[in-house]
């Protein structure tokens, strides 16, 4: 078992940046595939971006050049630098631990981006 626990969150002007943790318990984040995830109000659950075990990265084309994911190993952490937010970036941020058939999920942090 897992347990996700993401921080960092909150509210930020647009322009602004943001850099979420997403700290890990009962396992080491290095074997597993991150990602981060992100739901805005009435819309569908969304990849942001991912690492792998490997510390291959992937961004969606939205966040290209202004999020950066990475992970330390020595905490157990993942994080995700969010540079340039934007008011459509407003959600709950998830982080998501896969490995093989196993799926562990975060509770969510809040950002706001708002004037």
């Amino acid at each position: 078992q897992v347990q996700l626990v993401e921080s960092g969150g909150g509210s930020v002007q647009p322009g602004g940046s943001l850099r979420l943790s997403c700290a890990a318990s009962g396992s080491s984040l290095s074997i597993y595939f991150v990602g981060w995830y992100r739901q805005a109000p009435g819309k569908q659950r969304e990849l942001v971006a991912s690492i792998a075990p490997g510390d291959g990265t992937y961004y969606a084309d939205s966040v290209k050049g202004r999020f950066t994911i990475s992970r330390d190993n020595a905490k157990n952490t993942v994080f995700l630098q969010m540079n340039s937010l934007n008011r459509e970036e407003t959600a709950i941020y998830y982080c998501n631990a896969r490995a093989g058939f196993t799926d562990f999920w975060g509770q969510g942090t809040q950002v706001t981006v708002s004037a």
